[in-house]
């Protein structure tokens, strides 16, 4: 039998006490990334870490391994286009040889909604699900609530909050873990999509950006996810964007006299999702949560392994 090791697949894996502790973590973290006491390095340099991404990353796996290096740890990057995975070796058999050579941890990411789960059953070390199909992106949504929690002072202010979720929603696990960590938190939410890229849930739905905006406090706008799609939706990226692209005439006619703002995951397509000139006011918070990507990896990966 594997041993008892924390996992962090999905949000609702960490309590709220757990969820404050790492947001109280990642603030100090996110005002200087070198706030890591002697005692933490010390821990954490003879700690290995594996990043196993089967899908291509740019910030996630840039910031797991700058996080990574900033607590003293090392880690290993593989690239599974040249692994065996390319020569037909199966996930189980590819993960249970690196398991095999007893890493401290891994981070995974795969593009099937219940790989990391199937990977818990037997690993003995603490596993973190860095994506998985459309299910489940659990570091980018506590980034991303890390972001809400230092622009509005706390999480007792965003307890009513609106937040609308523009974009494909059906295919994204940011929208996923987002939605499933914000709701215990009571915040609103809206989903604004054609139905084609709208899920089957009980929430507030839109077709209409223009509804989102005055609805909302903040906006999240969603890439397309063409890789997921089987045909497709719109003629033409540029079609999508004018129905569905955050831009400067429509924050100043329905938000025009309330403070709102902006965030993405990543990538962004400009002047598809959002327009440029919106992605570079005051705003847009998407690289003040590109920054709070390191930092709360920095606490999700301290947590795991030494606390």
């Amino acid at each position: 039998m594997p041993k008892k090791c924390r996992h962090l697949l999905q949000t609702s894996d960490l309590s709220l006490d757990e969820i404050k502790l790492l947001l109280k973590k990642a603030s100090v973290y996110a005002s200087d990334f070198n706030a890591v006491s002697l005692e933490t390095k010390e821990k954490m340099q003879n700690k290995i870490i594996v990043a196993l991404f089967f899908e291509n990353s740019t910030r996630t796996v840039s910031s797991f391994e700058i996080a990574s290096l900033r607590l003293g740890a090392k880690i290993v990057k593989l690239n599974m286009q040249t692994s065996s995975a390319s020569k037909g070796e199966t996930l189980t058999d590819t993960f249970k040889n690196i398991h095999a050579m007893q890493p401290d941890a891994i981070i995974t990411r795969h593009a099937f909604s219940s790989a990391p789960f199937k990977l818990a059953e037997f690993s003995q070390c603490p596993l973190i699900n860095a994506g998985s199909g459309v299910s489940a992106h659990p570091t980018q949504a506590l980034l991303d609530l890390l972001t809400l929690y230092q622009h509005f002072g706390g999480l007792e202010n965003l307890k009513g909050k609106k937040i609308a979720f523009i974009g494909d929603v059906k295919n994204s696990r940011v929208a996923n873990s987002n939605i499933k960590l914000l709701q215990r938190l009571g915040l609103e939410i809206m989903l604004c999509a054609p139905s084609s890229m709208l899920p089957s849930v009980s929430l507030k739905t839109t077709h209409n950006i223009e509804e989102a905006i005055e609805f909302a406090d903040i906006l999240m706008s969603l890439r397309t996810q063409t890789e997921r799609h089987n045909a497709p939706i719109f003629a033409s990226l540029k079609d999508y964007g004018n129905a569905y692209c955050i831009t400067q005439k429509r924050l100043e006619t329905h938000a025009k006299n309330k403070e709102i703002i902006i965030l993405h995951p990543g990538p962004v397509h400009r002047d598809i999702d959002i327009e440029s000139t919106v992605l570079e006011d005051k705003r847009s918070k998407v690289l003040e949560q590109v920054k709070n990507g390191v930092a709360m990896r920095m606490a999700v990966l301290e947590f795991l392994l030494l606390d």
